[in-house]
């Protein structure tokens, strides 16, 4: 496990990546990034002497699509419901942080318009902000 340094958002904020030792200090990721801007499932990074991400090296051609649920939206837990059924639907790999964020792979040639057509209608009610990375 290491870590992707976030301060630059938040003082001292840090996200807690999963990943594969290659080398001693070249990991692959294994998790999929909920707040890590530019870091993929699968992507090859190094780290630093205090186990943070020091660079990319090698990008994988997985992209991130990143979800966020506006808490105070009345219809939340709807909604989580309706995108938990499209992402299973759709055989992704997903995973859900809090019932409000949703991190979804998109690997190389994956289609994300069936989940981006469900994904706009819902921002424009305001009941989720979303992207996708890569």
């Amino acid at each position: 496990m290491i870590h992707a340094d976030l301060s630059e958002r938040v003082d001292g904020w840090r996200e807690q990546l999963w990943t594969r030792r290659l080398t001693p200090d070249r990991f692959e990721i294994t998790c999929l990034p909920f707040f890590t801007y530019g870091i993929c499932h699968r992507d090859i990074v190094t780290i630093d002497d205090r186990h943070l991400v020091s660079a990319v090296v090698e990008k994988s051609a997985h992209r991130t699509l990143r979800a966020a649920l506006v808490r105070e939206h009345p219809h939340r837990d709807r909604f989580h419901e309706l995108l938990h059924g499209e992402v299973a639907t759709s055989g992704l790999a997903h995973e859900w942080l809090r019932g409000t964020y949703l991190s979804v792979d998109l690997p190389p040639g994956a289609d994300p318009d069936p989940l981006v057509k469900v994904l706009t209608g819902l921002e424009e009610t305001g009941a989720l902000f979303w992207e996708i990375d890569s």
